[in-house]
């Protein structure tokens, strides 16, 4: 199974709230996309792009907020740029992708730029709320992913932290599946390094069932100051769900328009452990699998947005965190599908 760890592939965010953001995002994607090992013309491609989306968050939107994350996985290397703003959204988004469009309140060239540069493109806007961009750049040559799922996440700090207390960790094969979220007692380095230790468990036996992978996590927390901490195993071929949660991680499952809570027990890993329980239901194919720290309110309702359920994994999360982040804690959105071609 191949195994992602939010802590080697941290995000990074930078406010778009005047001219100088956009060389800072320009600057950022360069540094990332060489530092993965994209070639030269690869790397100012990215720049490119991240110009482009900073460039069109100030010019109609006033201010926003775009998230790099270094990508790695069995096929190659890449970049994430997601381009989130509150802004005046597009009525009319193929208009706006045509080149040339540069009425105000549109994106215009900057859109048609941006898909073309683009492995994997997509776009969600809503008039009056905003808009946001989802971009990925790999290495030119990339083979198709293998991977079973598609990964949307979130996970910064908390406001005035360098470090982020949540963690996450997915191991995935061609059917199954297995992703875990983390939320570290507390915030900064101590916090990290409890979340940190948790997605180390599941990189280092990423086949263990949920309640033995939180037993032995808690086992792993032992020295930390603990976290809250949720588990979850898909088996798309059996069409089977398995999970364990401890804490206020919030975890549910998004199905046929209705969202299904899952149980998680009152406690903390590594410290104050009272019960670990495996519930197990059915996985129906189109189901998406969300998972929240409490750094993200709860009274979102996917069936408020209009198609963004059809929508890639990471634009979801970038919308659910656009519109929930508290701001007073460490935020993680994780969104889980089944990967469609």
């Amino acid at each position: 199974m191949e195994t992602v760890l939010s802590a080697a592939w941290r995000q990074v965010a930078i406010e778009i709230g005047d001219a100088s953001a956009v060389g800072a995002a320009r600057r950022l994607a360069s540094e990332l996309a060489r530092n993965i090992g994209l070639d030269e013309t690869r790397t100012g491609e990215a720049a490119l792009a991240a110009t482009e989306a900073a460039t069109n968050i100030l010019k109609h939107a006033g201010r926003g907020e775009m998230l790099f994350r270094p990508l790695q996985d069995a096929a190659g290397v890449g970049i994430e740029i997601l381009a989130i703003d509150r802004g005046p959204g597009m009525s009319d988004v193929a208009h706006s992708m045509q080149d040339g469009t540069t009425t105000a309140g549109s994106y215009g060239i900057g859109l048609g730029a941006m898909r073309r540069l683009a492995d994997v493109f997509d776009l969600y806007t809503t008039p009056g709320k905003g808009t946001v961009v989802a971009m990925t750049l790999h290495a030119k040559g990339r083979p198709p992913s293998t991977s079973a799922v598609q990964v949307g996440a979130v996970c910064l700090p908390m406001p005035g932290e360098t470090v982020c207390g949540d963690a996450w960790a997915i191991a995935a094969g061609s059917t199954l599946v297995t992703v875990m979220a983390a939320d570290g007692l507390g915030h900064g380095i101590h916090a990290a390094a409890a979340s940190e230790a948790a997605a180390d468990v599941i990189a280092e036996r990423p086949d263990r069932m949920p309640a033995e992978a939180v037993q032995d996590i808690h086992l792993a927390l032992r020295a930390t100051r603990g976290a809250a901490v949720a588990v979850a195993r898909l088996d798309f071929l059996a069409e089977d769900l398995r999970f364990a949660g401890v804490g206020n991680i919030m975890a549910s499952v998004y199905e046929n328009g209705s969202r299904r809570q899952l149980v998680s027990h009152n406690g903390i890993v590594g410290n104050n452990l009272h019960k670990v329980q495996e519930f197990a239901q059915a996985w129906k194919a189109g189901s998406i699998l969300l998972l929240c720290s409490d750094g993200i309110g709860t009274r979102w309702d996917l069936g408020q947005y209009p198609g963004l359920a059809l929508h890639d994994a990471n634009v979801i999360a970038a919308v659910l965190y656009r519109d929930f982040v508290r701001g007073r804690d460490d935020a993680t959105v994780l969104v889980i599908r089944e990967h469609r071609d």
